[in-house]
């Protein structure tokens, strides 16, 4: 093994602890909440969100399900390839009818530079865009949240499209993180809250720059015993 891999060695595995540490964060913090919050949840019925997670990394797909699962979110993650997205999405938002919709994966600027309005620039941007057309299409409630994009993807494109919050607006990598907390946060906000990236870019690793979009209703529900 040489230095460069080596190298590269080392970047990979501070990346991934501090995606882990990330994790583990967040996870206490949503358990210290449920925790302060115990004398409300014994008089009502608290309903988050019902979240769609589509993802074209099996890894982080499987991150995701885990995450999901450790907060008590409601959440459906499919591990999708990118490029059948668009062919699939429609199919699971009429079977899982879900009230926020992620769909992720990878994505990058093909060339160097700032052609960010051609399309042909990026990797996987153009299915993402399609994916959340098809999602509009099929969708039988018109109050779905979605969030669409990955590293570097088209941000104007995917809003244009019909999504709530995209990336990249800054062509930036994101956190794999970053549309598991978008998803996490209209999940758990009071249905008649309006969220906007203002209430989630301190949450997000580069803020802004990396995601933005135009907001979308809280899902939460509470019934009363």
């Amino acid at each position: 093994m040489n230095d460069l891999e080596l190298i590269e060695t080392k970047q990979v595995e501070k990346h991934l602890r501090a995606m882990e540490e990330t994790v583990e964060k967040r996870i206490k913090t949503r358990e210290e909440l449920l925790k302060n919050n115990e004398d409300v949840r014994e008089k009502t019925i608290i309903h988050t969100g019902r979240i769609l997670h589509i993802d074209g990394d099996k890894k982080y797909s499987e991150k995701s399900n885990i995450y999901y699962k450790k907060v008590g979110l409601n959440a459906i993650v499919k591990n999708i390839p990118e490029r059948k997205q668009p062919v699939f999405v429609g199919s699971l938002v009429r079977k899982y009818r879900p009230e926020i919709l992620v769909i992720t994966g990878h994505d990058g600027m093909i060339k160097k530079g700032k052609n960010f309005t051609d399309i042909y620039n990026y990797r996987n941007s153009s299915y993402f865009i399609k994916a959340v057309e098809e999602a509009r299409k099929n969708n039988m409630r018109d109050d779905l949240v979605i969030f669409a994009g990955a590293c570097q993807s088209y941000y104007e494109g995917i809003m244009m499209a019909g999504a709530n919050f995209a990336s990249s607006p800054a062509r930036i990598l994101i956190d794999f993180m970053d549309p598991i907390i978008v998803a996490e946060k209209i999940a758990v906000t009071d249905e008649k809250r309006f969220v906007t990236i203002k209430d989630i870019e301190n949450e997000l690793r580069d803020g802004q720059r990396g995601v933005s979009g135009t907001g979308g209703n809280g899902k939460k529900k509470l019934l009363t015993i």
